[in-house]
């Protein structure tokens, strides 16, 4: 017995199977249930951060530990923190930036130039990991005194901090480029520049991204570990947070904390965001 079918019946049968929305409001829902989770985890650590305050306030050392409440009022109420702690955002946002801008250039030329030959890879790349080893506590009066306790020693700092990540990403998608297509560029003539700029640069945009947006968190890191080490010129959250902690002002050092990981944070977000929208159509940035 032979069963036939015909496309009217097999038009039907897929007709009748269920269909995901894939439109606006499933992208919602999706983003909705991506939000709960982290949310009920910062509900437990906010408990867990009263319950440790509540025992740090029955010894008699509240000023160790602040309740979560302390530490809101003292980042956004008290007048006295919060003519602090902004203006020092800000500085600390400006040598982050220029920074992160300093090693984006320095960085992509340097994994442009590794990415040329083999003996150069080898003859430089070392050196990179290198500036990634450094230890910074020990380099960081040095280069205090070379170039000054101020604007530019920070960024410098901040530079040695999130340059590596610029370096290894975007070398990694420049030599990631198909193998086929290399062998094509090849055969029709084409320069290393038109291999470069048409094949690889394109090729590398979703390394370069990942690259940047760790660079990006790192670069504040870089800009509130030169800001505590060199002390000097415009104030920024390293130097809040080393002043409130020497006053033994709990809430405002640990509100000074807060502001500089939500920065971070949001810095990271925000070139995760240019990364999806510059090349998220066609790569997985994660």
């Amino acid at each position: 017995m032979t069963v036939t079918t015909t496309s009217q019946e097999v038009a039907s049968t897929n007709a009748a199977l269920p269909i995901r929305d894939q439109g606006p409001i499933g992208a919602r829902r999706t983003g909705r249930r991506n939000l709960w989770p982290p949310l009920l985890v910062l509900v437990g650590i906010i408990a867990v951060f009263y319950g440790i305050a509540g025992i740090f306030a029955a010894q008699g050392r509240p000023y160790l530990w602040p309740f979560p409440h302390q530490i809101l009022f003292a980042a956004v109420a008290e007048p006295a923190s919060v003519a602090i702690l902004y203006p020092a955002l800000m500085n600390s946002a400006l040598v982050a930036l220029a920074g992160l801008a300093c090693a984006v250039v320095i960085g992509v030329v340097w994994a442009v130039a590794l990415a040329q030959a083999r003996w150069i890879e080898r003859s430089f790349y070392p050196y990179a990991v290198i500036l990634q080893c450094l230890p910074i506590l020990a380099v960081a009066p040095l280069i205090g005194t070379i170039f000054g306790y101020n604007f530019v020693g920070k960024v410098i700092v901040t530079l040695l901090i999130s340059l590596f990540p610029i370096i290894a990403n975007t070398l990694f998608g420049l030599q990631a480029a198909d193998k086929g297509q290399r062998e094509l560029f090849q055969l029709q003539g084409a320069t290393r520049w038109t291999r470069l700029m048409k094949l690889q640069f394109p090729a590398a945009m979703p390394s370069i991204f990942v690259g940047l947006r760790n660079a990006a968190g790192l670069s504040v890191i870089g800009a509130i570990v030169g800001d505590q080490l060199l002390g000097q010129g415009s104030p920024g959250l390293g130097t809040a947070i080393s002043v409130f902690a020497s006053r033994i002002q709990g809430p405002e050092s640990w509100a000074a904390i807060i502001i500089a990981s939500l920065f971070g944070i949001v810095v990271f977000l925000v070139f995760g965001l240019l990364g999806r929208l510059a090349v998220g159509k066609w790569f997985d940035l994660g």
